[in-house]
């Protein structure tokens, strides 16, 4: 039997591998990451280091960055679903480090608070729309320009106005919301769709085991976060003053885009926050609130029919 250094000497003798491993280095070294890599550390790395670590600088080439060449996290390419490559120096080569995508950190951050906020959950027709499926007549074009225009202005870290849809009931309103969302998942920006009547119930319910700060701390610092159906809840003092309060103050004080569906305007809207479950007439309160919704959104008008009928 042929001893197997022999054999890969051999193998590493001939023609066709020596072509073949050319080829490989000039591809490795043609691509503008790896050339990038070497350049920022020309002082580190050596001949030597490099002949050594031609395996992992092929492994990384091979990959998808920055999810450019995957359509989606179930369709990662990667070698570890959800992570992509790094490169680093250790140990006097060229080694990979795995860190998580930027999918993989929306799909986490999705997963964490569904967990904890049980009221992100919305309709599967919601959660799946989409501006080509939704019906641009007359009554509603306003409403998907300035949606549009939201989406192609919008940059984490620069302050722009999120949107207040009001209209009747089953105009389109939520749907818009979820076109919205999907829109910008895959320009991989995060957002949270809540429903504002059972949220509401939850963080009361919330008080007994002892998850109420956390989850109206997330509420607060989420990317973009879009409260589904305000003025549908019954009003107390405490879900306006302790939770709505604080949570729009700290979004319009950090200049977070918020977005809002209701069937009334702001002047309605206005007057039913200013009357709580007990009859109690609390019209400086709800100005107060109305005040930080005007700064953190513009109103949108969404007409047509009852699609839902």
């Amino acid at each position: 039997m042929e001893n197997i250094n022999h054999t890969l000497k051999k193998l590493a003798s001939s023609e066709n591998f020596q072509k073949r491993y050319e080829k490989m280095r000039k591809e490795i070294l043609n691509h503008s990451d790896i050339r990038d890599f070497i350049r920022k550390h020309r002082d580190l790395i050596t001949d030597e280091m490099l002949e050594r670590s031609w395996g992992k600088l092929y492994e990384y080439i091979n990959q998808s960055k920055e999810c450019s060449r995957c359509e989606s996290l179930d369709q990662c390419i990667n070698i570890m679903n959800g992570y992509h490559p790094e490169l680093i120096i250790t140990r006097n080569s060229i080694d990979i480090r795995y860190e998580r995508c930027p999918r993989k950190v929306i799909a986490d951050e999705k997963r964490k608070n569904e967990k904890m906020i049980k009221s992100l959950y919305v309709p599967k027709d919601i959660l799946a729309a989409s501006f080509e499926d939704f019906e641009h007549d007359e009554t509603r074009i306003d409403a998907v320009q300035k949606a549009v225009s939201f989406l192609m202005n919008y940059e984490q870290g620069k302050t722009v106005k999120g949107l207040y849809f009001y209209g009747k009931f089953g105009v389109g309103k939520s749907y818009l919301l979820g076109a919205i969302a999907n829109r910008l998942a895959k320009k991989q920006i995060s957002s949270m769709i809540v429903y504002v009547p059972e949220l509401f119930r939850e963080l009361k319910s919330s008080i007994a085991d002892s998850t109420l700060n956390e989850k109206i701390e997330a509420l607060k610092k989420e990317s973009i976060l879009m409260l589904d159906d305000i003025g549908a809840e019954a009003v107390s003092s405490w879900t306006r003053d302790e939770v709505l309060g604080p949570i729009l103050q700290f979004r319009m004080l950090e200049s977070l885009p918020t977005f809002f569906t209701s069937n009334f305007d702001f002047s309605a809207l206005e007057h039913h926050l200013a009357y709580s479950q007990r009859g109690e007439e609390e019209k400086m309160k709800a100005r107060r609130i109305m005040e930080r919704i005007r700064t953190l959104s513009e109103p949108v008008f969404v007409g047509g029919p009852n699609r839902r009928t």
